[in-house]
């Protein structure tokens, strides 16, 4: 057993499993890696400590400073998470429409808390954000601009999907929010294999990606409205619009089938996933990924009735 003293050192290497029961024998095989192993249980985890480690080696960021991020919910309990194990003060600004839990595990984690309207979305949040910059000692990380969020997942999440295939998938299959998780994952793996599909997931109720209107939906973590500055369009071959419902009963198939409790976006990755294995067939691998826990949404709709 590696020896690993430091709680940070848990972020990264998260498992991956293959789905036994959710698939049926003539479909491609679908496999889960899951991002809820990370330290503070979501893929989050990773950009926050890429986003705070590099901006405390360039001197941007100093012990005396705050650190203020807008979020949907798992980015700041990250961000919460790595800036209690280095001793930051951290703010928060998110969406009022968040899950209850969300906002409980920032603040257990010691984070200030500031909720703007769930009817402006994400970007009620950033504008606040802008507004507290103006104020001075404060320093945003920016994980929808920082290249530094899916250069994360190149360096770590890319690879290790490679280290277990010995290769590739055939699919890859991620949820886009900030766009940086398919972006840096995506690189790695096509820089892996040119011939690798790599599948985007967003709300049917706000399918941007695909030309159509920011609108108002139940999968929270992916579907900002618009399109973050650090999603590299170009790095993958379609996007498939998943609508909550089916987002939500995929999660609570899959745990009542699998044992594996999954998160709404979690939900829909693997619909999008069990959808392309059925038209891919027997003999290949579907690979999606699963943002977080399902225990992070046991009040809202998702797991309620």
């Amino acid at each position: 057993m590696i020896k690993k003293e430091n709680i940070l050192d848990y972020i990264g290497h998260t498992p991956i499993v293959k789905l036994q029961r959710s698939v049926s024998e003539d479909a491609a095989d679908v496999y889960v890696k899951l991002e809820f192993f990370n330290e503070a249980g979501s893929v989050k985890d990773r950009i926050a400590l890429k986003m705070i480690e590099s901006a405390e080696e360039s001197g941007k960021l100093t012990p005396d400073m705050t650190l203020i991020e807008p979020t949907s919910g798992n980015t700041g309990v990250g961000i919460a998470a790595v800036a209690a194990a280095k001793g930051y003060h951290a703010v928060l600004v998110m969406p009022d429409t968040a899950s209850k839990e969300r906002k409980q595990l920032m603040k257990a984690y010691g984070a200030e808390l500031i909720e703007t309207p769930g009817s402006e979305g994400i970007t009620g949040a950033i504008n606040l954000v802008n507004d507290k910059l103006k104020q001075g000692g404060y320093f945003r990380l920016g994980q929808f601009i920082n290249e530094l969020n899916p250069q994360a997942h190149y360096e770590t999440t890319g690879p290790e999907i490679v280290d277990y295939f010995d290769g590739t998938p055939d699919v890859f299959v991620a949820g886009i929010g900030t766009g940086g998780t398919i972006s840096g994952t995506g690189r790695f793996l096509r820089e892996t294999n040119k011939g690798v599909e790599i599948v985007g997931v967003e709300p049917a109720a706000s399918a941007v990606l695909n030309g159509g209107k920011p609108g108002k939906h139940p999968l929270q973590g992916i579907g900002t409205g618009f399109v973050p500055d650090v999603l590299d369009t170009k790095i993958y071959d379609s996007v498939t619009d998943v609508t909550g419902d089916d987002a939500i009963a995929t999660a609570r198939l899959v745990g009542r089938q699998e044992g594996i409790l999954l998160g709404f976006t979690g939900g829909a990755a693997v619909w999008a996933a069990i959808e392309r294995a059925k038209t891919l067939g027997a003999g290949h691998k579907v690979l999606a990924l699963a943002a977080d826990n399902g225990e992070r949404y046991l009040s809202t709709a998702l797991y309620e009735a």
